[in-house]
Parts: structure tokens; C-alpha cells; sequence
């Protein structure tokens, strides 16, 4: 019997895809993904979604110091560019040659 809870989907992007942020205050933005977190459905573009946190002194750093880092963006958000083209587009899953599911660009029916 399938599971009906606490299934996770497959997601339309992966770990080093270029992506452009397509809502939210860093809408326009192109970056690599360098972490994705499929259990929130959110992932980690580098560049984008830039926070800073403040760090108390310590052994190691006794001035104390203010670290940047990307902060996760819900996965909805971004959009995958298309490698041929250079523009964005929606994915699709068919099969290739040797009977395997692997993504493909709806705009112009190549696989990614």
C-alpha cells in the first residue's frame, strides 16, 4: 500500500542548477544552488538572500564578528534556467533513450 502522508514530491530543481528568483525582494537575480532543503521545500542560492549575523567574542575570534550568509528561499521562487537558451523555463519529466525519467525544458523540449 502507497504512502499518503509525509510523501515528498520531486523537486524541479537540484544542487548546482543556475536559477533566476522570481519573487521577493531579490527578484531578477541569478545564482547557483548550493543547497537544497527538501523537507521545507526551500534551497540555498549563492548570492542571493544575503543575511548577517552577529557572532559573540570568542576563543577563536575575540573581537566577536559579523558573518554573511545566503539564507534558504522557498524552492516556488526560483525558476531553472534553461543551459541552450539562457532564459528561464518550466521542466518536465519524460523518459530518454535508455527508459530513464530525466527532466526537460518545456520551452524547448531538450533535456537538461
Amino acid at each position: 500500500m502507497e504512502r499518503k502522508f509525509n510523501k515528498q514530491q520531486k523537486q524541479h530543481v537540484r544542487t548546482g542548477d543556475t536559477v533566476e528568483v522570481i519573487a521577493g525582494n531579490a527578484k531578477g537575480k541569478r545564482g547557483v544552488i548550493s543547497e537544497v532543503i527538501a523537507s521545507k521545500q526551500r534551497v540555498v542560492v549563492d548570492g542571493v538572500n544575503i543575511m548577517k549575523k552577529h557572532v559573540k567574542p570568542s576563543a577563536q575570534s575575540p573581537q566577536g564578528e559579523i558573518r554573511e550568509f545566503a539564507a534558504p528561499v522557498h524552492i516556488s521562487n526560483v525558476m531553472l534556467v534553461d543551459p541552450a537558451t539562457g532564459g528561464t523555463t518550466r521542466t518536465g519529466r519524460k523518459e530518454n533513450d535508455k527508459g530513464k525519467l530525466q527532466r526537460f525544458s518545456k520551452e524547448t523540449g531538450k533535456f537538461i
